[in-house]
């Protein structure tokens, strides 16, 4: 039978052992709540900013984030981008890949009503028969091994200069889309080279 000495060492033993079983009682519960917040996280839906132009999918509104520029008298302001990247080597040839897409965040609506979102649906629009341009550039494109990088980078720069010059081009014609007669011309324009190159719409 322990004395006083060894009852007492027993209980600071036992004592010190239900503190630590709390203890690690406590941390998984703080463990297990992290591991459900992570979880809740990581299954939470990406949204991205970006939209593929797509012929059944117009934009509103709501697609245009971007706050107002002050410094530009501007309606609204669409942001597009058209971007690619491509492959060659000598048993898969020349293989790319283009996107063109809408920039939710660098688009802003200032004046906000269907006729000036359908001028910015044509700056869309434009985007997409220069990404249609770049594919049957590449199409025709053939490519040697020791310059391809180069001569590829040429042809997205030359028509990405191109596509400026038109984006520009369809503001000035129309006046930004004050002039009603000049949008609707520019509206049947773009309709016209949209449906003559179809047949490079499958870019992606």
């Amino acid at each position: 039978m322990p004395g006083p000495c060894g009852q007492a060492l027993m209980l600071a033993v036992d004592k010190r052992t239900i503190q630590a079983e709390e203890y690690y009682r406590n941390m998984m519960k703080i463990l297990l709540q992290l591991l459900l917040t992570a979880c809740a996280i990581s299954f939470k839906p990406v949204t991205s900013s970006l939209i593929d132009w797509n012929a059944n999918r117009k934009l509103t509104w709501d697609d245009f984030r971007a706050k107002p520029d002050k410094n530009s008298p501007n309606a609204a302001l669409t942001g597009t981008n058209i971007r690619f990247d491509f492959s060659y080597n000598s048993s898969q040839g020349f293989q790319y890949h283009i996107t063109c897409q809408f920039d939710k965040n660098k688009s802003w609506g200032r004046v906000k009503n269907d006729y000036i979102l359908l001028h910015e649906q044509g700056h869309f629009d434009i985007a997409e028969i220069y990404a249609r341009r770049l594919c049957k550039a590449f199409r025709e494109y053939h490519p040697n091994v020791q310059s391809a990088k180069n001569e590829v980078a040429t042809i997205y720069e030359k028509t990405m200069d191109k596509l400026s010059k038109a984006q520009k081009q369809y503001d000035l014609e129309t006046g930004f889309s004050i002039n009603k007669e000049k949008q609707i011309e520019w509206q049947r324009k773009i309709e016209g080279e949209l449906k003559s190159l179809q047949a490079y719409a499958d870019y992606h």
